[in-house]
This record gives structure tokens, sequence and C-alpha cells, in this order.
């Protein structure tokens, strides 16, 4: 009995934390989305392979490091803290990469894939250094 009761634990927090992680998924895409100059979303819909891989990477580089915040976290308030501090760090990659290329927004409505690959580029590095840096 014991070991079944272990298991429903084991569920119940797997569902709390992979309930969790959807919906900071999808405010960051809702936050990282309004902080961009364009529409990510509205570009993709129409076929923008640049916004693409843009949009694609930042959603990658804040799920590893948004899972090594739930690996790591020693509770849902310390998880929900760093998911928050994952958060803020993709959207900082995206305003560095624009100090270095100004116009990168424009290239990407442009739909110049090398510019989309190369945010998205960032953006997953910017994820797998977020998610190094949340070990105790």
């Amino acid at each position: 009995m014991e070991a079944f009761e272990s298991l429903l634990l084991g569920l119940t927090n797997f569902a709390i934390y992979f309930g969790l992680s959807l919906v900071a998924l999808l405010l960051f895409k809702f936050l990282y989305t309004l902080v961009t100059p364009y529409d990510e979303w509205a570009l993709v819909k129409n076929q923008n392979s640049a916004a693409a891989c843009a949009l694609s990477g930042a959603v990658i580089g804040f799920s590893i490091a948004l899972g090594s915040a739930a690996t790591n976290s020693v509770s849902i308030v310390d998880f929900a803290v760093w998911a928050v501090i994952a958060l803020i760090a993709q959207i900082v990659a995206f305003f560095v990469v624009r100090m270095f290329m100004p116009l990168i927004s424009q290239r990407i409505q442009d739909n110049e894939i090398p510019a989309g690959i190369v945010l998205g580029a960032v953006s997953i590095a910017i994820g797998i250094l977020n998610a190094a840096s949340l070990t105790y």
C-alpha cells in the first residue's frame, strides 16, 4: 500500500509541475510576443520562416530553463520564482541580440531566415546557460 501512496504522490507532483510548466509556457509566449515589435504568431501563420525560427528558439530556450527549474526546485514557489527568472532571461536575450543587430526585427518581418536562425540560436543558448545556472 505504501508503494501505491508513493506513486500517487509522484503523479500529483508531476501533474502540478507539468500543469504549471504549461501555464508558464503560455505566459511566456504571450509576454514574449508582446515585447517584440512584430507579431510572431501572425508572421508564422503567414509562413514567415524567419519568425518561426526566432519564436521556436525562444520557446525551446525557455523550456530548457523551465525543465531545469522543475528538476532542481525544492518547492512550487521555488519553481515559480525560477520560471520567472527564466522568462526574464529570454526577453533580455532578445534585447541583447537587438543591440548587436539593430535591424533584426525588420529582417525577421522581411522573412530573412538567417536573422531568425541567429535569434533562435541565441535564445536556445541562453536557455541552456540559464538551465545550467539553476542548479544548487
